[in-house]
Protein backbone atom coordinates (compact mmCIF):
# COMPACT_ATOMS: atom_id res chain seq x y z
CA UNK A 1 0.00 0.00 0.00
CA UNK A 2 1.09 3.37 -0.97
CA UNK A 3 0.87 6.26 1.46
CA UNK A 4 0.20 9.54 -0.78
CA UNK A 5 0.10 13.21 0.59
CA UNK A 6 -1.32 16.49 -1.03
CA UNK A 7 -1.90 19.34 0.18
CA UNK A 8 -0.92 23.16 -0.88
CA UNK A 9 2.65 24.12 -1.05
CA UNK A 10 3.98 24.79 2.29
CA UNK A 11 1.93 22.24 4.31
CA UNK A 12 5.05 19.98 4.87
CA UNK A 13 4.64 16.95 2.62
CA UNK A 14 8.40 16.55 1.10
CA UNK A 15 9.79 16.49 4.83
CA UNK A 16 6.95 14.54 6.30
CA UNK A 17 7.09 12.46 3.39
CA UNK A 18 10.87 11.20 4.52
CA UNK A 19 9.74 10.76 7.56
CA UNK A 20 7.12 8.53 7.00
CA UNK A 21 9.08 6.85 4.34
CA UNK A 22 11.91 5.73 6.99
CA UNK A 23 9.66 4.93 9.80
CA UNK A 24 7.17 2.76 7.56
CA UNK A 25 10.33 0.70 5.42
CA UNK A 26 9.23 2.59 2.66
CA UNK A 27 10.03 4.26 -0.39
CA UNK A 28 9.57 7.95 -1.59
CA UNK A 29 8.73 9.44 -4.49
CA UNK A 30 8.66 13.26 -4.68
CA UNK A 31 6.65 14.49 -7.82
CA UNK A 32 7.55 17.69 -7.64
CA UNK A 33 11.98 16.43 -7.85
CA UNK A 34 10.95 14.10 -10.73
CA UNK A 35 9.04 16.68 -12.74
CA UNK A 36 12.10 19.18 -12.57
CA UNK A 37 14.27 15.71 -13.02
CA UNK A 38 12.27 15.26 -16.69
CA UNK A 39 12.52 19.07 -17.27
CA UNK A 40 15.82 19.03 -16.97
CA UNK A 41 15.81 22.11 -14.49
CA UNK A 42 14.33 23.60 -11.60
CA UNK A 43 10.41 23.99 -11.81
CA UNK A 44 10.65 27.76 -11.74
CA UNK A 45 13.06 27.72 -14.15
CA UNK A 46 10.66 25.54 -16.55
CA UNK A 47 7.26 27.28 -15.57
CA UNK A 48 8.62 30.56 -16.42
CA UNK A 49 10.23 29.93 -19.39
CA UNK A 50 7.60 27.06 -20.89
CA UNK A 51 4.33 28.02 -18.83
CA UNK A 52 2.29 25.81 -16.73
CA UNK A 53 0.59 24.21 -19.45
CA UNK A 54 3.91 22.96 -19.86
CA UNK A 55 4.52 21.56 -16.61
CA UNK A 56 1.03 20.04 -16.02
CA UNK A 57 1.51 18.03 -19.17
CA UNK A 58 5.29 16.39 -17.18
CA UNK A 59 3.47 16.24 -14.07
CA UNK A 60 0.65 14.01 -16.02
CA UNK A 61 3.72 11.94 -16.90
CA UNK A 62 5.38 11.69 -13.14
CA UNK A 63 1.53 10.62 -11.81
CA UNK A 64 1.26 7.73 -14.10
CA UNK A 65 4.63 6.96 -13.28
CA UNK A 66 3.88 7.19 -9.26
CA UNK A 67 0.53 5.50 -9.59
CA UNK A 68 3.14 2.24 -10.51
CA UNK A 69 4.57 2.47 -7.38
CA UNK A 70 4.38 -0.01 -4.48
CA UNK A 71 5.16 0.24 -0.79
CA UNK A 72 6.08 3.89 -1.13
CA UNK A 73 5.51 7.22 0.31
CA UNK A 74 4.36 9.60 -2.96
CA UNK A 75 4.86 13.30 -1.91
CA UNK A 76 2.26 15.07 -4.66
CA UNK A 77 2.95 18.09 -6.29
CA UNK A 78 -0.35 20.75 -4.50
CA UNK A 79 -1.82 21.39 -7.62
CA UNK A 80 -2.40 17.01 -8.68
CA UNK A 81 -5.88 17.34 -7.44
CA UNK A 82 -6.97 19.45 -10.24
CA UNK A 83 -6.43 16.25 -12.53
CA UNK A 84 -9.52 13.83 -11.73
CA UNK A 85 -7.38 11.33 -13.79
CA UNK A 86 -3.96 11.84 -11.73
CA UNK A 87 -5.93 11.18 -8.25
CA UNK A 88 -8.16 8.20 -9.26
CA UNK A 89 -4.54 6.34 -10.36
CA UNK A 90 -3.22 7.35 -7.45
CA UNK A 91 -6.02 6.73 -4.95
CA UNK A 92 -6.06 3.01 -6.44
CA UNK A 93 -2.87 2.39 -4.79
CA UNK A 94 -3.07 3.52 -1.41
CA UNK A 95 -4.22 5.72 1.33
CA UNK A 96 -4.60 9.98 0.99
CA UNK A 97 -3.30 12.47 3.67
CA UNK A 98 -4.44 16.04 2.89
CA UNK A 99 -1.90 18.08 4.94
CA UNK A 100 -3.67 21.23 6.15
CA UNK A 101 -2.09 24.49 7.24
CA UNK A 102 -4.23 28.36 7.45
CA UNK A 103 -2.86 30.69 5.00
CA UNK A 104 -0.72 32.78 7.55
CA UNK A 105 1.26 29.50 8.22
CA UNK A 106 2.07 28.88 4.25
CA UNK A 107 2.87 32.40 3.70
CA UNK A 108 5.43 32.23 7.01
CA UNK A 109 6.88 29.09 5.82
CA UNK A 110 7.46 29.56 2.45
CA UNK A 111 8.66 33.14 3.13
CA UNK A 112 12.18 31.90 2.69
CA UNK A 113 11.65 30.96 -0.62
CA UNK A 114 12.13 33.08 -3.70
CA UNK A 115 11.73 30.81 -6.54
CA UNK A 116 8.49 29.71 -6.35
CA UNK A 117 6.28 30.66 -9.27
CA UNK A 118 3.49 32.00 -9.13
CA UNK A 119 -0.09 30.43 -10.08
CA UNK A 120 -2.17 33.37 -10.84
CA UNK A 121 -1.26 35.84 -13.12
CA UNK A 122 0.34 39.32 -12.02
CA UNK A 123 0.51 38.14 -8.49
CA UNK A 124 3.60 37.04 -6.37
CA UNK A 125 3.47 33.44 -5.24
CA UNK A 126 2.92 34.74 -1.47
CA UNK A 127 -0.01 36.99 -2.37
CA UNK A 128 -1.97 34.41 -3.92
CA UNK A 129 -2.37 31.86 -1.49
CA UNK A 130 -6.00 32.59 0.18
CA UNK A 131 -7.38 32.50 -3.78
CA UNK A 132 -5.42 29.10 -4.73
CA UNK A 133 -5.93 27.20 -1.42
CA UNK A 134 -9.61 27.78 -1.32
CA UNK A 135 -9.89 26.99 -5.27
CA UNK A 136 -8.27 23.63 -4.11
CA UNK A 137 -9.80 23.30 -0.95
CA UNK A 138 -12.72 21.11 -2.53
CA UNK A 139 -10.80 19.04 -4.55
CA UNK A 140 -8.50 18.16 -1.74
CA UNK A 141 -11.27 17.54 0.54
CA UNK A 142 -12.50 15.42 -2.37
CA UNK A 143 -9.55 12.99 -2.63
CA UNK A 144 -8.32 12.88 1.41
CA UNK A 145 -9.15 9.51 2.88
CA UNK A 146 -7.90 11.35 6.15
CA UNK A 147 -7.15 15.10 6.98
CA UNK A 148 -3.61 16.08 9.29
CA UNK A 149 -3.45 19.34 10.04
CA UNK A 150 -0.05 20.76 10.30
CA UNK A 151 -0.25 24.24 12.20
CA UNK A 152 2.15 24.95 15.36
CA UNK A 153 3.20 21.31 15.30
CA UNK A 154 6.22 19.60 14.29
CA UNK A 155 7.45 17.38 11.25
CA UNK A 156 7.70 14.78 13.73
CA UNK A 157 4.40 14.97 14.93
CA UNK A 158 2.65 15.09 11.38
CA UNK A 159 4.67 12.03 10.43
CA UNK A 160 3.56 10.24 13.85
CA UNK A 161 0.01 10.88 12.91
CA UNK A 162 0.27 9.01 9.82
CA UNK A 163 1.94 6.20 10.96
CA UNK A 164 -0.20 5.65 13.86
CA UNK A 165 -3.15 5.90 11.30
CA UNK A 166 -1.17 3.64 8.88
CA UNK A 167 0.03 1.24 11.30
CA UNK A 168 -3.36 0.66 13.60
CA UNK A 169 -1.79 2.18 15.87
Amino acid sequence: MNIILIGFRGTGKSSVAELVAMATNRDVFHMDSAIAELAKCPTAQFVKEKGWEAFWELEQRVAQEAAQKQNTVIDTGGGVIRHEDHMAALKKTGVVFWLTAQPSTIRERLSEFKDRPSITPHRSFLDEVEEVLEAREPFYAQYADHQIPTDNRTLGEIANDIIQIVCGG
